[in-house]
């Protein structure tokens, strides 16, 4: 499996990509879950995701803007990715 260094900076790329990322930091949690049983591999991670372009935009809308852009590394690389996402004036606050 990669480390998380690489895989936070495919994230960051293919984010960047779609998006205009104001800010971005992700945590690698994956450590927690090795002994559980239904843990199959793939990182666990949580991420705080800052981008003009979730304003006027629901929970849900952000939410799927970012799963598109992450793209095929949720299907291997990444288990479970939970995350915070918030318009530059939200993340200020």
């Amino acid at each position: 499996m990669e480390n998380s260094i690489t895989i936070e900076k495919q994230i960051q790329k293919k984010l960047t990509a779609v998006l205009d990322l104001v800010h971005f930091e992700i945590k690698d949690f994956t450590g927690r879950h090795l002994a559980h049983k239904q843990h199959e591999g793939g990182f666990h991670l949580e991420a705080v995701i800052v981008s003009t372009d979730f304003e006027n935009k629901s929970l849900v809308e952000r939410h799927r803007m970012v799963y598109s852009a992450v793209g095929e590394l949720m299907n291997h690389e990444i288990h479970a990715l939970s995350m915070k996402t918030f318009t530059p004036d939200e993340w200020k606050n």
